[in-house]
C-alpha cells in the first residue's frame, strides 16, 4: 500500500499474484484531473490468468469453509485499509461524489463478509443423504449423499455504474471466491485506477492468507477480443457479467456457441415499470409523483433499477402525478455521467422520444458534454404497446408516463411487458383488488415486486433477488446481489456407497 494520499495507478494487470504490463496501452478518461495510461489486455494474458486460474482450483476449490472465509474478510480489511485512495481514484474517474463511493465500498466489503458468514452457516450446500437400503425388495438401495460444489474458475465483467459494488471484488467476485472458485476479471476501461488499486487489495489479502495467486487475477481493458477470448476459453465454466443489452447478449451467444456450452449470468436492462393505482393516485398522487422523480434522477438516472416508467390512470389525479414530477425534475441540476460513451448514448435514448408519433413531451431538456438533465415524456398504452422502443431503456435520468384508461387496460399494459429486473406497485388500502389483479402478472415479468417504494437501492441480504426474465437478466432463475447468488457458481454432486474417509470436508461425518 502507499503512504500518499493520492493513488497514481501503475497501469498493469495482476496474473496470477504478478503485475504484468503490455505492449500496447490506453488511457483513462477521467471526470477531474489528469489522465492516466493503462496496459491492454489481450487474449494471451487473458489465457495466462485462466490457465492459472484452473491450476488455483486444484487447491482453492477444496479448502475448508473457514479457510475461504478468513480469505473474505481479508479482502474486506484491505480494502478498508485503501479507503481514501480508493475515494480519490474512484471520484477521479467516475465523478461519483465522495459520499457515493464510500457508500458503495461499505456494500462492498459488507458483501464479502456476508459471504464469510453465510458459507461457515453452510446451509447453502443443501446436503442430503438417504441412506443404504439393503434389504429393500425388489432391489437394494445404495447410500446416496449431495452436496453443492464449485465449478471452477469464473470470468466477471466489471460494471460501468458501479465501479466498486459491481466489479473487481464486488458481487460476482464475492459470490465466486465464496463457493471455491478462482476468479478471472476483465477490468472496466471507465475505471481502471479502481480496479487497480482494488486487484491490489485481493493480492494482500491473498499473500497473507497463502492463498494460491492463481485465485484471482485482473486483465484491464483491451479490445473486444479480450472479451471474446475470456468467454470462449475451454478452462472458464461460466461468466457473470453486468451491463448492456446489445454487449451482454453478444457474449451470452458466444458462451452458448462454445463447443461445451457454458451459463452466462448476465444482467442486461431493465426500465422498472412503476404502477400507481387508483385510491393512492387519489390521496397521494403528487407525494408520489415527487419521489418518482428523485428516484429517476438519482446518480444521474445511471441505476440498473431506475424507475424509467411510471403507468398511471388518465384523468386529474394522474394530472396531479405528472405537474409534480414535471415540477420536482425542474430543480434538478446537471449531473455529471460516468463516461463520455454514456452521455452520448442518454443524448441518443432521449432522441427517440422527440417528435415521435403520440408521445407528448413534459419536460425537455439539452444534455451538454458528460452532463445529464433529466427529460420527461408521456404517451397512452395504445401507443407504448404497439411501438417497443418505448420500452428500451434509456440509461440516464429520463422517464416516460404510460396512462391508461383504467384498472383493465393496467393489467393489459403489465402483460405487455418485456422482463424486468422490479416492479412496483403503489396502492393504499382501498386498491388491494386491484393489486390482487396486477400481482400475479408482475411476478412473473420481474425478480422483484414492491409495494409503495423506489425501486433504486437494492439491499444486500438473504431474500433479495436482483435478476428477472430476459432481457433483464439472461437466467431468470438466478440473483447477481444477495446470499442466493452464491448457487450460480455450484453444481450438485451425488456420492454413492463412497468410504467417509475420501468424502469431500463438508460431508465429512
Amino acid at each position: 500500500m502507499r503512504d500518499d494520499t493520492l493513488f497514481s495507478p501503475h497501469g498493469k494487470h495482476l496474473i496470477a499474484g504478478d503485475w504484468v504490463a503490455s505492449d500496447t496501452t490506453f488511457t483513462n478518461d477521467p471526470a477531474s484531473g489528469e489522465s492516466a495510461t493503462f496496459s491492454a489486455g489481450t487474449p494471451d494474458l487473458v489465457n495466462r490468468a485462466c490457465e492459472a486460474a484452473e491450476e488455483a482450483f486444484w487447491s482453492y476449490g477444496y479448502t475448508s469453509r473457514a479457510d475461504r472465509a478468513a480469505f473474505l474478510n481479508a479482502i474486506a480489511d484491505e480494502i478498508e485499509a485503501r479507503a481514501e485512495q480508493i475515494t480519490d481514484i474512484g471520484t477521479r474517474e467516475t465523478g461519483l461524489p465522495e459520499a457515493r463511493l464510500q457508500g458503495e465500498r461499505g456494500r462492498t466489503t459488507g458483501q464479502l463478509r456476508m459471504f464469510a458468514d453465510h458459507i461457515l452457516k453452510g446451509d447453502y450446500l443443501d446436503r442430503r443423504h438417504d441412506t443404504a437400503l439393503p434389504d429393500r425388495a425388489p432391489l437394494p438401495r445404495p447410500d446416496l449423499k449431495m452436496v453443492q460444489r464449485p465449478i471452477g474458475p469464473v470470468a466477471v465483467f466489471g460494471a460501468s455504474n458501479f465501479p466498486l459494488a459491481f466489479s473487481t471484488a464486488g458481487g460476482d467476485t464475492a459470490a465466486a471466491l465464496a463457493a471455491g472458485c478462482p476468479v478471472v476479471v476483465k477490468g472496466h476501461p471507465a475505471h481502471p485506477g479502481t480496479g487497480e488499486i482494488v486487484a491490489e487489495a485481493i493480492h494482500a489479502a491473498i499473500q497473507s492468507r497463502g492463498i494460491a495467486p492463481g485465485v484471482f487475477s485482473l486483465v484491464q481493458d483491451g479490445t473486444r477480443e479480450v472479451g471474446q477470448a475470456l468467454v470462449q476459453h475451454p478452462l472458464i465454466r461460466a461468466v457473470g457479467f453486468t451491463g448492456s443489452l446489445g454487449g451482454g447478449r453478444a457474449l451470452y451467444d458466444l458462451c452458448a456457441q462454445r463447443p461445451e456450452p457454458i451459463p452466462f449470468f448476465g444482467e442486461l436492462g431493465s426500465v422498472n415499470p412503476m404502477f400507481l393505482l387508483a385510491q393512492a393516485a387519489k390521496a397521494r398522487g403528487a407525494e408520489v409523483g415527487t419521489g418518482w422523480a428523485g428516484s429517476l434522477t438519482m446518480g444521474a438516472g445511471q441505476f440498473c433499477t431506475n424507475p424509467g416508467i411510471a403507468v398511471v390512470e388518465s384523468g386529474s389525479d394522474g394530472d396531479a402525478f405528472v405537474k409534480a414530477a414535471a415540477e420536482a425534475l425542474k430543480d434538478v441540476q446537471a449531473q455529471c455521467m460516468l463516461t463520455d460513451g454514456i452521455a452520448k448514448a442518454y443524448q441518443s435514448g432521449k432522441s427517440r422520444f422527440d417528435g415521435r408519433e403520440g408521445v407528448t413531451p413534459v419536460l425537455v431538456t439539452d444534455s451538454d458534454g458528460r452532463n445529464a438533465t433529466p427529460n420527461l415524456y408521456e404517451t397512452d398504452a395504445k401507443t407504448y404497446l404497439q411501438d417497443h422502443t418505448l420500452g428500451e431503456e434509456v440509461f440516464g435520468p429520463l422517464g416516460l408516463v404510460v396512462r391508461v384508461s383504467g384498472p383493465d387496460e393496467m393489467v393489459t399494459l403489465a402483460r405487455g411487458l418485456e422482463g424486468q429486473l422490479t416492479c412496483t406497485l403503489h396502492m393504499d388500502e382501498g386498491d388491494t383488488a386491484q393489486a390482487q389483479q396486477l400481482l400475479p402478472v408482475l411476478e412473473r415479468k420481474a425478480g422483484r415486486v414492491l409495494a409503495n417504494g423506489f425501486p433504486t437501492g437494492v439491499e444486500v441480504a438473504d431474500a433479495m433477488v436482483h435478476g428477472g426474465p430476459y432481457p433483464a437478466s439472461t437466467n431468470f432463475g438466478a440473483t447477481s446481489v444477495g446470499t442466493l447468488s452464491i448457487r450460480r457458481f455450484l453444481r450438485p454432486v451425488c456420492y454413492q456407497n463412497m468410504p467417509d474417509a475420501i468424502l469431500p470436508g463438508d460431508l465429512q461425518p
